[in-house]
């Protein structure tokens, strides 16, 4: 299922995506560009090895599009690409086109049951207070044999509190307190209100026992291929895997 992602899966790689994640609030652009070119050769990589084709033709719901960086990728891909975003600040925020693009909550998806061929979220569990039962709303609107792909990053990884770290292992709202008192201005990602403590072993524990998809892998997206064997340690993955891949199927 990960063999042709694991091929493309190096130390090379995993440098060079640290590389541009410095800039993330000094240059989204680059950042999100980075991302969003990583991103589409993961779901399509996964995508392959599930049904043996390409994007070409498929319906790509992205829960928490952002901006839109992610859409020019995906469409180049062949593929229908669609975003769902619940704040419309952040969804103009680039100054990108934003035709296509839905406004709901990743907690209630706006879309029918059972009617996109793959659904994906990166980066977004991690703010949202319910991060579970956006998993299972993914779940729902994905079609039978379907993909579900759901990316986040863990709690106690050293990305964990964003711009507050690493302080947010002293506390998230210590974490955000210091980050007021040191820049005079409140963290994009507020600990309580858009930043949550999410872990893999809660992760995981749900991917093995939701009714309507099977677990078919899970492994550290940013890692090179030959360090996925963290995910099986309990305790040490939540320090070493940073951000989680579940891959699952609908049922």
């Amino acid at each position: 299922m990960t063999r042709r992602f694991g091929r493309r899966a190096t130390l090379k790689r995993s440098f060079g995506l640290l590389s541009d994640f410095r800039h993330e609030q000094s240059n989204p652009d680059l950042f999100y560009g980075s991302l969003a070119r990583d991103s589409v050769q993961l779901i399509g990589d996964l995508y392959g090895g599930l049904t043996e084709s390409d994007l070409s033709g498929s319906t790509v719901l992205d829960v928490g599009g952002g901006p839109g960086y992610f859409a020019e990728v995906f469409q180049k891909a062949g593929a229908w690409y669609v975003p769902v975003e619940p704040d419309p600040s952040e969804m103009h925020a680039a100054g990108l086109p934003t035709s296509g693009s839905i406004r709901g909550s990743g907690l209630a998806l706006p879309i029918r049951t059972s009617s996109v061929d793959i659904c994906f979220s990166s980066n977004v569990a991690e703010h949202v207070s319910e991060p579970w039962a956006m998993a299972e709303e993914m779940v729902r609107v994905t079609r039978p044999g379907g993909l579900i792909v759901l990316s986040y990053t863990l709690w106690w990884g050293p990305f964990g509190g964003h711009e507050t770290g690493p302080w947010h292992a002293f506390g998230g709202e210590y974490a955000a307190r210091r980050y007021l008192r040191k820049t005079g201005r409140e963290p994009k990602n507020r600990y309580g209100v858009s930043l949550f403590e999410v872990s893999a072993t809660e992760g995981l524990r749900w991917a093995r026992q939701t009714q309507d998809a099977e677990l078919l892998a899970a492994f550290p997206r940013y890692h090179p291929r030959w360090a996925w064997w963290i995910v099986r340690i309990p305790g040490v993955r939540e320090f070493l895997v940073s951000n989680l891949v579940l891959v699952m199927k609908k049922r």
